[in-house]
């Protein structure tokens, strides 16, 4: 199937399109992706472009009949036994949108459509975010200590993100193994050698045997990476910080860390293997699948937030080489 694009940038390391995802991933073959993630628009939230083909300009039945196309299709292309996250958050009502101020279940939501579309829900973190950030960002009375003072049945808790990852049933033919060689977050974690070099000191000043180094900086990370809540993640170390822009460049509303990003594929996918994302913003899923070794496609629809993926993932100065669709085998 040839399936054509309105732009396209295709390199040794990775293949992103401009275009529709839902026509695009059609010419992904079947059972050919190792992981994917992405950051679906929250239904309702936010309006990231005026085209009849963004699925943020639909509400209620119309983006979940959009969504769950797109949600089969990520099945039919995904490896048996591999995994599928996505990055998601509870969303706020508004008094004058839906007459009440209060949440509703988006997390639920997603996880049933995946679970209608044959996907096991695999696991889920809940990721940590600065009330006082949240509250300057959205102007939510819920979050203003004034509101305490006036009435706190109105007050409620910040809203943290999730990563729900899900997998398609089989058996995995190609285990991801080995040992965490890196970490992904704040500076609260030391896994450097000066650090294993304490350490050991401490742990023989004691009697006992200290582990090999290479085995202590992987259970520390992984110790760190099994937490139900990750409270480590530098929310500022997004593409939109990080890459080189200038003042007329779009800001893009919601980009993901990259320490999210790069923390589910240390898990979930080994050096080589391909990562699909069918909403690629300004680029980072697949820039930082490029940076740890692995190949990205992604698909975005607005030409603005495209331009600046191009630039955002050439600033890692892959070499340019043939279609990845043809390496994956498409005609």
């Amino acid at each position: 199937m040839t399936i054509n694009a309105v732009n396209q940038v295709v390199t040794k390391e990775y293949a992103i399109y401009q275009g529709d995802a839902c026509e695009l991933i059609r010419g992904i073959p079947s059972e050919s992706v190792h992981f994917g993630i992405h950051s679906p628009p929250f239904e309702g939230l936010y309006k990231f472009s005026n085209y009849d083909r963004d699925i943020s300009n639909n509400e209620g039945p119309q983006f979940w009949e959009h969504y769950a196309f797109l949600i089969s299709e990520l099945f039919r292309v995904t490896r048996p036994g591999r995994i599928h996250s996505v990055h998601c958050m509870q969303l706020p009502t508004s008094k004058t949108r839906h007459g009440f101020i209060g949440m509703r279940d988006f997390r639920g939501e997603i996880v049933r459509a995946y679970e209608d579309a044959g996907w096991i829900f695999h696991s889920e973190v809940c990721i940590w975010k600065d009330p006082v950030i949240a509250q300057q960002r959205t102007k939510s009375i819920r979050l203003l200590h004034k509101q305490i003072t006036k009435d706190s049945t109105i007050s409620g808790m910040g809203l943290a993100d999730y990563v729900v990852s899900f997998r398609k049933p089989g058996d995995n033919q190609d285990p991801v193994s080995g040992g965490f060689e890196r970490w992904s977050g704040d500076e609260s974690l030391d896994i450097s050698r000066e650090a294993y070099d304490r350490h050991r000191q401490q742990v023989e000043s004691e009697g006992r045997a200290a582990w090999p180094f290479e085995q202590w900086r992987s259970i520390l990370v992984w110790q760190r990476y099994a937490s139900p809540v990750w409270m480590d993640i530098n929310q500022t170390n997004t593409l939109q910080y990080r890459a080189g822009r200038d003042e007329k460049d779009e800001q893009h509303i919601s980009p993901l860390q990259l320490d999210v990003i790069e923390r589910c594929l240390d898990l979930w996918s080994a050096h080589g293997e391909t990562v699909l994302t069918p909403f690629l913003g300004i680029g980072s899923e697949v820039y930082s699948a490029v940076k740890l070794g692995r190949k990205g496609i992604g698909f975005e629809l607005k030409p603005s937030y495209f331009r600046q993926a191009v630039k955002n993932i050439a600033s890692l100065k892959t070499e340019k080489s043939s279609d990845l669709f043809e390496m994956a085998g498409v005609a």
